[in-house]
């Protein structure tokens, strides 16, 4: 099929700008610190590594004087997701439990190939204590704030990378997605969220989530998603669900399939059930497709992959810390992490085995449901928002409940799924529409993803807020 062309994006053009003298590294490196130390009422940057960005500005500005090409994204500021590792900077994962970690000896897979490519860490991200919730806040840094609202939640677990684009901070900020959290906090701050299947960006350790968790991304443009997956996926040794080839072309859907839900946890939000109905039906008119409506029982009837994927995370997170720490240390941390701790630490082997094994029974019915041209439309978020430290109403901060989410199944069915920007609710938030396809279709959601942006543009940032350009 035809890709769809649009003007070259934010980070085309930011790189274009550095390779051809333009402008420098060290002035997007500068304006990118200054908007960082500008805004720190948000919450969203927890640590900055300014001499060292600068130095390797400089190292750019001057390969670009000896005629050499930096790479892609040129001089680029990147900011790195608190639960990844930035060469120089400790990773925390939100927790006092790291507070004192030491520096990191080198990157992680994604920032890595983003610094091969040219990029330049400038920093990192506020995270949820180790990634566990869809809002971004813990005791060692404290909240993150939504720039759409401060008193919101950017979501999480990417919050802190999510806040940071949609103010304008830098161009670009790396994500994980085990259960949502590309695409959570992209719905909630105006972005594209994007969840790749497992193995497009290959692993070099064992995730916490083993099966569920990869590397996603958000930008606040199309073009700039096609850039970022082109210089981060591929293969890495040792990782056995890595995709060895290139991923297929883009193909759009041939059937919409749209939910409320795919689980039986209660009606939608009035004000998000008519978003959603909304864009869908717009959705449906880009594509020139019929919808195909579906009731939350339909997809699994008398069984939750929702709560099978609760049991697995929690189970698997709880081993990787340690029942002996958790025990002995768990009254330190955040309460929402102690609740999911505990909760894993509660799971038998019974429980753990027969939910792993239920997991085949999810990825053999999405397999169904999507066929080889279907795509599932659902809201990205089940719920208009929360409050900065978690809370929905006058509820106490804590775990969310599951009936906010809509996000998890992919993660169980390893299938790549989108958040696009699909206008505001009545009150002023960003709304966001999930699309999922069948596994290794990722280009057709970037295709998609350019589609609806031509259609129906959004704004960049968030508003009183600049872009990065």
């Amino acid at each position: 099929m035809t890709t769809t062309s649009l003007a070259p994006g934010l980070l085309r053009r930011l790189s274009g700008d550095v390779r051809e003298g333009r402008t420098s590294a060290r002035e997007l490196v500068e304006r990118s610190l200054e908007r960082i130390a500008a805004h720190r009422d948000l919450g969203a940057v927890v640590a900055v590594r300014a001499d060292e960005a600068r130095a390797e500005a400089d190292a750019v500005d001057a390969a670009v004087r000896r005629g050499e090409d930096p790479g892609p994204l040129a001089g680029l500021p990147v900011l790195g997701k608190d639960n990844d590792d930035v060469r120089g900077l400790r990773t925390t994962y939100g927790s006092r439990w790291f507070a004192d970690a030491p520096p990191a000896e080198g990157d992680g897979i994604t920032i890595g190939r983003l610094r091969a490519a040219g990029a330049i860490p400038v920093g990192k991200t506020n995270v949820p204590e180790f990634c566990i919730e869809g809002y971004t806040d813990n005791l060692l840094f404290g909240p993150s704030h939504n720039p759409w609202n401060p008193d919101r939640s950017p979501g999480g677990s990417s919050g802190g990378s999510a806040a940071a684009l949609a103010a304008g901070l830098a161009p670009i900020a790396t994500a994980t997605d085990g259960g949502g959290s590309a695409r959570i906090p992209a719905a909630f701050c105006g972005l594209l969220g994007f969840k790749p299947t497992g193995g497009v960006i290959g692993h070099r350790f064992t995730p916490d989530w083993i099966d569920f968790s990869t590397d996603g991304l958000m930008t606040t443009g199309s073009d700039d998603l096609r850039v970022l997956l082109d210089v981060v996926a591929g293969p890495v040794p040792g990782d056995p669900t890595a995709l060895p080839v290139p991923l297929p072309q883009a193909r759009l859907p041939r059937r919409l399939i749209v939910a409320e839900r795919t689980d039986e946890l209660g009606p939608l939000p009035a004000d998000v059930a008519a978003a959603f109905s909304d864009a869908a039906e717009r959705l449906a008119a880009l594509l020139g497709v019929p919808i195909e409506h579906r009731e939350p029982g339909w997809f699994f009837p008398g069984w939750s992959p929702d709560e099978d994927w609760f049991v697995l995370a929690a189970a698997e997170h709880a081993l990787q810390l340690g029942r002996e720490r958790i025990e002995r240390d768990g009254g330190s941390l955040h309460p929402s992490a102690q609740e999911f701790l505990a909760f894993g630490l509660g799971v038998t082997i019974d429980d753990y085995l027969a939910a792993r094994r239920r997991r085949f029974a999810a990825v053999a019915r999405m397999d169904e449901v999507l066929g080889a041209d279907a795509a599932l439309v659902t809201p990205t978020v089940a719920a208009a928002g929360w409050s900065a430290d978690g809370r929905l109403g006058d509820g106490s901060a804590g775990l969310l409940g599951p009936e906010v989410y809509s996000t998890a199944i992919q993660n169980m069915a390893n299938l790549p799924a989108l958040s696009l920007p699909a206008g505001t609710l009545p009150d002023g938030m960003p709304f966001g529409l999930q699309v999922t396809v069948p596994r290794w279709a990722d280009r057709s959601l970037l295709e998609l993803a350019a589609r609806w942006e031509r259609a129906h543009p959004w704004p960049r940032t968030a508003p009183g807020f600049e872009e990065f350009a």
